[in-house]
């Protein structure tokens, strides 16, 4: 029985192991992916903010303003086009700055705090990979412990339960 025991704390403290490498790496990936959708973003706001300069001392808005206010149907069109790709440049500025923290900041934002469209695609083309670094290990070593001492305390309350409800029946 006490070599099932200590096979079971091995394979709790591996699972935890393999479990809490993971954290970084998804960290890592999160990050990759958010830092791509900036750029991109960037990139197609680029030449509106070349025009904003050109014309409204780099006020984008007033270029929105002057595209609404136009006669024009397409320019109308534009202006919400104009929009959208600013408040989403503005959106992913502010989460890849979330990013930019220590490692425990960064994985708490990815793990509550993340963009949930973002992250749904980061999960759906998620690689299972280990990270060879020092913090990758100390995750690692963290969730290993933390989840085998959890449920080995788990199970000697629960002995302790059936221990007492035996001596009292």
């Amino acid at each position: 029985m006490k070599m099932i025991n200590d096979y079971v704390r091995l394979i709790l403290f591996c699972a935890g192991l393999l479990l809490g490498i993971q954290i970084p790496a998804l960290t890592d990936q999160y990050t990759k992916r958010v830092d791509a959708k900036l750029l991109e973003s960037s990139q197609l706001l680029a030449g509106f903010q070349l025009t904003a300069e050109r014309y409204f001392k780099g006020d984008i808005q007033q270029l929105i303003q002057h595209y609404k206010q136009s006669n024009d149907a397409v320019f109308k069109q534009d202006a919400q086009n104009i929009q959208f790709i600013f408040e989403r440049v503005k959106r992913l500025k502010d989460e890849f700055a979330a990013l930019q923290g220590n490692s425990l900041v960064k994985a708490f934002h990815v793990l509550v705090r993340h963009d949930s469209a973002i992250m749904q695609e980061t999960l759906a083309s998620y690689s299972y990979i280990i990270i060879l670094d020092p913090m990758a290990f100390v995750w690692g070593f963290a969730c290993a412990l933390l989840l085998s001492s959890l449920v080995e305390s788990l199970m000697k309350l629960l002995g302790l339960c059936i221990f007492k409800a035996r001596r009292t029946s």
